[in-house]
């Protein structure tokens, strides 16, 4: 318990769950890793499909085929078609001419120290050079020669920078692809709904910025990714709500979340339902986060510290929040 084909597929959704990462991370810069994510979950979906179609309750044997006696083990086992021969020894260490090396090396020291002791007498080699051919007396030969350029100055034209490069206008998308609903690239649509959602499904909203999404059902996992003044009205999630780059961002859930993740966010406002008051809300890098508490017909607004202090209480750091005195 449970059946094969149930355990697989709990397998898929915990898979699906963490590969959203690897999309998230290299979905605009390295395709390979795109590919590997789509590979890897297709395998859960291939051993679910043969499990139900040969062993939904189990491995199942075959009770007509051959029986394997010990015998014709123990002659598999022993055959030489299955041995290979060993290694050959390695080699004899490679030799090194020492000798002639420490006489090439004292003979060149020697030379060098001989050069050094002729004193004034090593100038005689130089040759002389007339005022005529002087450059700093002659301008006319200043201006016959080539600019000579500064080396330790580049001259290499230097790349644009992103910054004044245009900036690139995307289609909007709202799609499912395989079990991941697409929400990118969204502005000022405040219409956005998903319907018919599955609990093996995941939403990855990226860039979508005045914008309002629903969705209805229960879904696996939700993402929101480098939106602006986005809002967020879901049902139910089994798993995981994710806010990760953004600003000004508003989540109303309508039924039961387990999870929150606020990180690097500026402005996020999330409005709990009477049935998912149990919520775990888990911060980092983050400013400007409220939790609205739904209290006699209303709300109630709650802030989430963003400044701690921690002490040494002899064993261990002790960190709580800090309280502001104003």
């Amino acid at each position: 318990s449970p059946k094969p084909g149930p355990y697989v597929k709990e397998m898929n959704d915990a898979a699906t769950f963490y590969t959203n990462r690897v999309l998230k991370d290299y979905k605009n810069s390295d395709t390979r890793h795109v590919d590997w994510v789509k590979s890897y979950l297709n395998i859960w979906s291939e051993l679910q499909a043969y499990i139900k179609e040969h062993h939904t309750t189990g491995l199942t044997w075959s009770k007509t085929g051959p029986v394997a006696s010990p015998m014709s083990m123990r002659s598999v086992l022993t055959s030489g078609s299955c041995l290979s021969p060993p290694p050959p020894p390695p080699g004899p260490p490679p030799i090194f001419d020492t000798e002639t090396a420490k006489d090439e090396g004292t003979a060149s020291r020697s030379a060098l120290f001989a050069q050094l002791n002729q004193g004034e007498a090593i100038t005689k080699g130089l040759r002389h050079v007339s005022d005529d051919q002087k450059t700093h007396k002659n301008p006319s030969l200043r201006a016959q020669g080539p600019p000579v350029r500064s080396p330790t100055k580049s001259h290499t034209p230097s790349p644009t920078s992103p910054k004044n490069s245009p900036q690139q206008n995307h289609a909007p998308i709202l799609e499912l692809e395989g079990k991941k609903w697409r929400v990118e690239y969204q502005e000022d649509n405040n219409d956005l709904v998903i319907n018919n959602t599955e609990l093996k499904q995941v939403a990855y909203i990226f860039k979508c910025n005045k914008s309002t999404l629903q969705i209805k059902g229960k879904i696996n996992s939700i993402t929101i990714d480098n939106c602006k003044k986005f809002g967020l009205v879901f049902d139910n999630v089994v798993g995981i709500v994710e806010v990760i780059n953004s600003r000004d961002i508003q989540i109303q859930v309508m039924g039961k979340v387990p999870t929150i993740s606020i990180n690097k966010t500026e402005g996020c406002h999330i409005y709990l339902s009477e049935e998912s008051l149990d919520c775990e809300i888990v911060s980092a890098k983050s400013s400007e986060m409220n939790i609205l508490i739904p209290q006699d017909g209303d709300y109630k607004e709650f802030p989430v510290p963003e400044q701690f202090k921690t002490a040494w209480d002899g064993s261990k750091l002790v960190t709580e929040p800090a309280e502001i005195v104003g």
